[in-house]
């Protein structure tokens, strides 16, 4: 931190509000040297009303926000640096998750439905099957996107189905819809007393809503879906100033939210990300891959295409080809919580050091299904390979190896579909802390890992978004102007044979854990489930019950003999 009698000289600040699937933050960067200068953090509860539903409470969203900024201004007051020099808050947040409340009362109508809530499968699957030859990608021309759990159409349209406050507000014009960024803006800027209901392109392009090609709502697909469009926020670029904070708001009053971007686009943001080919992995929650694009690439392997950024209402719209992976950073909680075989993150990385390699052990933690490039709900998590020898080290590092490999998959998807091979991916998240996780990454890669020293990459870009915007323009986004980020490069230490051989294994693997759950059972005519409905099961089960009877009877002549 600069010296007292150097605060002083500052200059313009920036901060952003990161609102993330475990947690809210309110960071602060100077805006010429994008020096991180105070941060503060609140956790946020999750509910799980029912098994594979995920809800959280927008009030205490909200709430956490509004704790995060005050926080985070008195700590800047005791640093002595003075508040009034920030100019501009970008908000950056968890995608996809889906609330709607009401107009009039400000009020909730529902808990926000989480990202990687599953309740909507038989929606999904009632939706495909009503595209020609059963596509999921039915949508993917316009949309980028295939039908599935993950997107807010979906989860938007089981809460006018089944919240009846929900479908009354619906029909009387007082409902409105949005993603946490919508939310947000929606209350920070005055709520029911003239607040901004607005999205950005990125967070649009993820509700399966929005045409990536036209830039705006699709009333064909809105149509499809039957959602009425009036419900929907008004879409505005990345960057621009969309409203300025109410009083509520303390010290920041009258402060411009000027940057907006789902989390994944910030973090391309704050990586640098504005060349072709460039790509980055976020290892936190969620494992994510972004492959910066100047048009939009559509994938044949799974992958998502997606909007990367617009910023600037006069700018051209750059996209990325995507792909996600449900669970990453949520591994460990897993580990911790659920088997309690560690107390610590950093515990991880200490077991599985203790052994360097996972002795054949295979973990593929599909809790929520495969998400890319394989995109199938059915599947569950699966561990196999395990001998008498294998221990709980092994467990960890089979663990780290499972989030390795799923960014390989990803990788060889895009290669295939962009034809770029990448030299090095560049990571970010809270993951990146992991240094055996970065060198396995490396390791089955084959290709140089690039950490920038400083992790906040998500928070950053949206504040870059904050800073460049026209009325603003505290921030440069020309590349000349942007300050150098230092980083710590690993490169690979195992030979491309090993690597290889240690992939494909994973593939076994991830076919085991392929097609566990239906949410359709075959029924025996009277809205049973049979027993009998699986052949092998079938044939399992009569074979049985001949052995019995046939030992039985042997028993039998041998006792009358």
């Amino acid at each position: 931190m600069a010296a007292s009698s150097n605060r002083i000289m500052l200059g313009p600040l920036v901060a952003a509000i990161d609102q993330g699937t475990s947690s809210t933050r309110f960071l602060v960067f100077n805006a010429k040297t994008a020096e991180l200068l105070s941060h503060h953090q609140v956790e946020i509860k999750q509910s799980f009303p029912k098994e594979g539903w995920v809800e959280e409470d927008p009030k205490e969203i909200l709430q956490s926000v509004y704790e995060c900024m005050d926080r985070t201004c008195e700590k800047l007051t005791q640093l002595n640096i003075d508040i009034s020099n920030i100019k501009a808050i970008g908000v950056t947040n968890q995608r996809e998750t889906t609330l709607v409340w009401d107009k009039e009362t400000g009020e909730p109508l529902y808990n926000a439905i989480v990202w990687l809530d599953l309740r909507t499968q038989s929606t999904v699957e009632r939706l495909i099957n009503k595209t020609p030859g059963r596509n999921k990608n039915h949508l993917k021309v316009r949309t980028g996107l295939p039908i599935s759990t993950y997107f807010s159409a979906v989860k938007l349209r089981w809460l006018m189905d089944n919240v009846e406050k929900v479908h009354e507000a619906v029909l009387s014009h007082r409902a409105m819809f949005g993603t946490v960024d919508s939310w947000l803006i929606w209350c920070l800027t005055g709520g029911k007393k003239g607040g901004v209901h607005c999205t950005d392109v990125t967070n649009a392009s993820r509700t399966m809503l929005f045409n990536i090609h036209t830039m705006d709502w699709d009333p064909e697909l809105c149509k499809y879906f039957d959602i009425p469009m009036e419900i929907l926020p008004k879409v505005r670029s990345s960057s621009e100033i969309y409203g300025l904070m109410v009083s509520k708001s303390g010290p920041l009053t009258g402060v411009p939210i000027s940057g907006c971007l789902g989390d994944q686009s910030a973090a391309l943001v704050g990586q640098m990300c504005f060349k072709d080919g460039q790509a980055k992995n976020t290892y936190d929650f969620v494992l994510l891959i972004c492959l910066f694009s100047s048009y939009p690439v559509v994938s044949d392997h799974g992958l998502l295409t997606t909007v990367a950024y617009k910023l600037g209402r006069d700018k051209p719209a750059c996209y990325a080809l995507e792909g996600s992976v449900a669970i990453a950073g949520a591994v460990v909680r897993w580990l911790k919580d659920n088997l309690g075989i560690i107390q610590t993150s950093t515990e991880l990385e200490e077991l599985a050091a203790d052994v360097g390699t996972s002795y054949g052990c295979y973990f593929v933690p599909a809790f929520s299904g495969l998400y890319a490039p394989y995109w199938e709900p059915s599947a569950r998590g699966i561990i196999c390979g395990l001998t008498q020898f294998t221990n709980r080290s092994h467990l960890a590092f089979a663990a780290l190896e499972a989030v390795c490999f799923q960014t390989r998959e990803i990788l060889d998807a895009m290669n295939q579909d962009s034809g770029i091979h990448l030299s090095q991916l560049q990571v970010d998240g809270g993951m990146t802390s992991n240094r055996l996780l970065m060198q396995l990454q490396a390791d089955i890669l084959c290709i140089p890992v690039v950490k920038p020293s400083m992790p906040e990459t998500t928070a950053l870009g949206a504040a870059m978004a904050a800073g460049a915007a026209e009325g603003v323009s505290v921030w440069s986004l020309n590349p000349e102007d942007l300050t150098e980020v230092t980083s710590e490069k690993f490169e690979p230490q195992i030979n491309p044979e090993e690597s290889e051989l240690r992939y494909a294994r994973w593939k076994k693997a991830v076919q085991r854990a392929m097609n566990w759950e239906t949410t359709e059972p075959v029924n025996n005519g009277n809205g049973e489930t049979s027993i009998f409905s699986s052949v092998p099961l079938g044939f399992y089960i009569l074979g049985s019950m001949f052995m019995l009877i046939g030992a039985k009877y042997i028993a039998g002549q041998c006792e009358s003999e």
